[in-house]
């Protein structure tokens, strides 16, 4: 068992006038050979785009992608026709199958702040996908996102081409507290908010914590409350 705090300064950075971009895995130019992935997660991108700018049209293979937009909002555009415009309370999925160009671009008035996850698939070469659907987050439980884990497949928002990983968020009032799924990998992102987890302690905005074989521990929002992003993995 482990339990590993990944605290928010400690990530790697890709900042220009437009974007500051904050990468919890070897990303880009950033390279660790040590720290290349968890589980299946392979990117782990906390983004701020400003008004008007964006990534231009660009190309991808073979990865289930999954944006979570914390504020503002962020248009898609892709080359199998699909368009979306996901803001706060929406998730949204790629699959690049055997190949997908899209663009990602702010077109607000607002920063366009959001938490991009990249993920292995369990089958290559497929037909590229979209997909995209509001949440309710007001139970203040674990709310499946993106998942392709059997127990999953009747509650989450969208799914994903990995049947051993899904993805939840809790949002959480001020001291409310949530338990984190018994699997064999788990990452705790605190997106917003402060939190107490069983075994790690205080976590910050932007903190992550990578538990391996820890059964469940409970995560306790602070006075302000939170919102967590949780990736379980088998």
């Amino acid at each position: 068992m482990s339990v590993e705090i990944r605290r928010a300064g400690e990530r790697f950075q890709t900042s220009s006038e437009w974007l500051d971009s904050r990468h919890s895995f070897s990303f880009g130019p950033h390279y660790d050979p040590a720290n290349i992935g968890f589980g299946f997660l392979v990117a782990h991108n906390d983004d701020t785009v400003a008004p008007g700018t964006g990534f231009d049209t660009h190309p991808h293979q073979d990865l289930e992608i999954v944006t979570w937009v914390l504020r503002g909002a962020l248009a898609h555009r892709d080359s199998e026709g699909h368009t979306g415009v996901v803001h706060p309370g929406l998730a949204q999925r790629m699959s690049a199958g055997s190949g997908i160009r899209h663009s990602e671009w702010n077109d607000g008035d607002e920063p366009a702040h959001y938490v991009q996850m990249w993920v292995r698939p369990e089958q290559f070469d497929l037909t590229p996908s979209y997909q995209q659907s509001t949440v309710d987050l007001s139970s203040g439980e674990l709310v499946p996102i993106a998942s392709g884990l059997p127990k999953h497949a009747s509650s989450t928002a969208i799914s994903i081409n990995q049947r051993s990983a899904g993805m939840s968020v809790a949002r959480l009032g001020p001291r409310q507290a949530v338990d984190l799924p018994a699997a064999p990998y788990v990452h705790l992102f605190v997106a917003q908010g402060t939190v107490n987890l069983e075994g790690a302690g205080d976590l910050g905005t932007a903190d992550a914590v990578r538990l391996t074989g820890v059964d469940g521990p409970r995560a306790a929002a602070g006075a302000d409350g939170a919102e967590l992003l949780v990736w379980e993995m088998y």
